[in-house]
């Protein structure tokens, strides 16, 4: 409720919708850029978007491609992708982003990424969210 109050008000002033229009085109970029990286199995440009959070638990490239590979295999090779709704906390510090994806075998998945705002003021993954979309039609 907390992120939704925050997101309401920053969205009802100008200067808010802006900050909050400029750190989603941020996010969705570094999003793009790593998958990017991922599609030309590039570890390094990937593994550098990830926070020190992250990086301190797969301490180099290889471990963490082998991790992104085994458990996140629909971002790691997706089909189509989709952004969708986002939220940011704490002035912008932390910013949520979903993202919709269609795997290459056509089964669909949410994936919620975190970023939070480093000391040097770029955004840094901080862990992502996957979980298959299930069809609601009965």
């Amino acid at each position: 409720m907390r992120i939704v109050t925050i997101l309401v008000l920053a969205l009802l002033t100008p200067t808010g919708l802006a900050l909050a229009d400029d750190n989603s085109r941020i996010v969705q970029n570094i999003i793009k850029q790593q998958i990017e990286a991922f599609r030309s199995d590039d570890g390094e440009t990937a593994y550098s978007f990830a926070a020190p959070g992250i990086k301190s638990a797969f301490p180099d490239t290889q471990r963490f491609m082998e991790m992104v590979k085994n458990s996140y295999a629909p971002i790691y090779r997706p089909g189509n992708l989709t952004f969708g709704r986002n939220a940011s906390e704490d002035d912008g510090r932390l910013m949520m982003q979903e993202l919709l994806i269609t795997d290459r075998n056509g089964d669909s998945w949410q994936a919620v990424y975190i970023l939070a705002r480093q000391d040097d003021g770029d955004y840094r993954i901080t862990g992502v969210r996957l979980a298959p979309i299930r069809d609601s039609a009965i």
